[in-house]
């Protein structure tokens, strides 16, 4: 892979990441933003009710936004330490998409509301688009 394109893939991986990480500082305030109110929210990004009060919310954003950090210091200069992360972040990727795929098929239980076309249209696809990239950029060297 050329460096034109680690970076761009890096770049977009770790953009993703944060704007995901910066969600969850945002909800971790009490706002509900793009939902009318937090049951609506978890209805809609989990398809099951979970609370997103900070205890819950502030380690994911933690967990993201590190990833973030890790994966573009790796598409910049890689090293083992990022070069794990970046790993572990296709590794989480791949598995939220696969289960995205098991729940459009069917063979996991979707509740009734907007959860089952945001999966489709926008978390599963997502997750397996960028999972792939961030695994072609951890076997970068």
């Amino acid at each position: 892979m050329n460096d034109t394109t680690r970076r761009r893939l890096g770049t977009a991986l770790a953009a993703l990441l944060a704007a995901d990480g910066l969600a969850h500082l945002y909800w971790a305030t009490g706002r509900t933003w793009p939902a009318a109110d937090a049951h609506a929210l978890s209805l809609a990004v989990l398809g099951t009710e979970v609370s997103f009060a900070p205890p819950v919310v502030l380690p994911l954003a933690a967990l993201t936004l590190t990833g973030a950090s890790a994966v573009l210091a790796h598409s910049r200069r890689g090293g083992p330490a990022t070069r794990l992360v970046t790993g572990a972040v296709a590794a989480g990727l791949a598995v939220r998409g696969l289960a995205g795929l098991g729940w459009a098929a069917g063979v996991l239980d979707s509740p009734p509301g907007p959860f089952y076309a945001l999966n489709l249209a926008l978390y599963t696809p997502a997750c397996l688009g960028f999972g792939w990239a961030a695994a072609r950029l951890a076997r970068a060297r």
